[in-house]
Parts: structure tokens; sequence; C-alpha cells
């Protein structure tokens, strides 16, 4: 679910190559039909300022989707923090030695969770996938075990918060594979090169090979490298950050 061609600095040459074009493209055809009705022109300023107008907005609701998906990953990670540092409370509840391999454990797991938001190569996160699954199968049988053997109110509420630990590593995989949808992408990109064939197409003579006709391209790639940059979540310069699980981790004894 990491797609290279997602990547922000992917994203920013090819958009702005292809607004570019787009633009100089419409000025080609306009230089081929010179002889445009005053009418006819004004019409076509007409559909380049609707045009124009619909781009921002679906820019404008592709930008909020990104950062709602961030925001998403942010609240999942503060939630992951909570889960495992309350769980390692909850440790004392059960038997001494349990309670001490569980702690164990919830170390181990806690490391893993910082490296899954930390790395940025997919055969190092392959290896932390598989890592965390083994961990949470120990942690689950670490508190199952004496849950069974003394069925009490007590340490059905070790159970849950164990539960509670599995369950948010499972909403934070999710929140991360939770991208932009690819239709999405293609809508906003065909509405900006048809606005880019418009504003072209519409120069006046006075701006052909004016360095203004780059305007709105350098625009179109600012907006779509920083929305791919939010919604990229192992790409780019805006990351999320385990700064919960680092500052549990700082917290924890004999750390």
């Amino acid at each position: 679910m990491n797609d290279p061609w997602r990547s922000p600095f992917l994203v920013f040459p090819l958009s702005f190559v292809a607004m570019w074009l787009s633009v100089w493209i419409g000025v080609l055809l306009r230089k081929r039909h010179q002889d445009m009705d005053k009418d006819v022109g004004h019409d076509f300023e007409l559909i380049t300022a609707s045009t124009l107008t619909l781009l921002g907005l679906i820019i404008g609701f592709t930008f909020s989707m990104a950062i709602n998906r961030y925001d998403q990953r942010k609240n999942y990670e503060e939630a992951e923090a909570n889960s495992i540092g309350t769980e390692y409370v909850r440790a004392d509840l059960l038997p001494a030695s349990d309670a001490a391999r569980v702690r164990k454990l919830l170390k181990d797991y806690l490391d893993q969770r910082i490296l899954f938001y930390q790395t940025r190569d997919a055969r190092d996160l392959q290896q932390i996938n598989a890592r965390t699954a083994n961990l949470q199968a120990e942690l689950w049988s670490a508190v199952q075990v004496p849950a069974t053997a003394q069925q009490t109110p007590v340490l059905a509420l070790t159970l849950s918060g164990m539960n509670d630990v599995l369950n948010s590593q499972g909403y934070t995989q999710a929140a991360w594979w939770n991208r932009i949808p690819i239709g999405a992408w293609g809508l906003m990109a065909a509405v900006a090169i048809c606005a880019c064939l418009l504003v072209g197409y519409t120069a006046h003579r006075a701006l052909e090979g004016h360095i203004r006709l780059l305007i709105l391209p350098i625009i179109l790639t600012i907006a779509f490298f920083l929305i791919a940059d939010i919604d990229a979540p192992r790409r780019g310069a805006i990351l999320v950050l385990p700064q919960n699980l680092l500052s549990l981790a700082q917290s924890l004894p004999g750390r």
C-alpha cells in the first residue's frame, strides 16, 4: 500500500511538466486560430474562469481529505501510546512472574511500534510487521493463561487492556492504508490539465513567451506536492512522528 508513484518528490516534477506542457499546447492551439471572433474569445474566458473555480474547489476538497487522514494517523499514534502505557500499569494486577513477562514483552512491542513509524524501507517494514505479529501472539498468551486460570474481574481488566493494545495497532494500520483514492487524483489532474490548456489558449499575445505563463503551473505543482506530502505516511517532509510512543518509552523504568 506504499505506492512509489505517490511519492511527493515524484509528483512534483511530473505535475509541473504536465501543467507546463498543457499551457504551451494551449498557446500553440491559439496561434493556429488567431482569427477567433471576440465573442468566442469572451466565451472561452468565461469557461476558463469557471474551470479554474472548479479546480480550486477540487483541490480544496482533496487537501481536506489529506488533512483528515493525517490527523487520523496522529490520533491513532496517541491512542497506541495510551493503550500500551495503561496495560503496562495493569500488569501489576497479574501474578508476579506473569507481570514481569508482560512488561518485558510490552517494552519489546513498544520498540517495534516506534520503528513502524520511523522506518522508510519496505523490507525493514515487513520484518517489523512480522516481529509485531509474533509479539502480539505472545502478549495475548501472557495475559490469557493467568486470566483463564483465575477468572476474576481484576484479571479480566488486564485481558481487556491487552485487547485494546492489539486493536489500536489494527486501527493504526488501517489509517496508514487509508489514502486519497486514485480516482480523486485522476479527476484533479484532468481538471488541472484542462485549466492549463484553456489558460494557454486564452492568453493574450503580450503574454506569449512570458514568464507569467508559468505562474499557474507552479501554483498547481506546489498544491499537488503539498497534498501528496501530507497524504504520504512514509515519504516527503510532513511525517507522523511517534512522539507519544517515544515519550512513553522514556518514561518506563529500566529504559
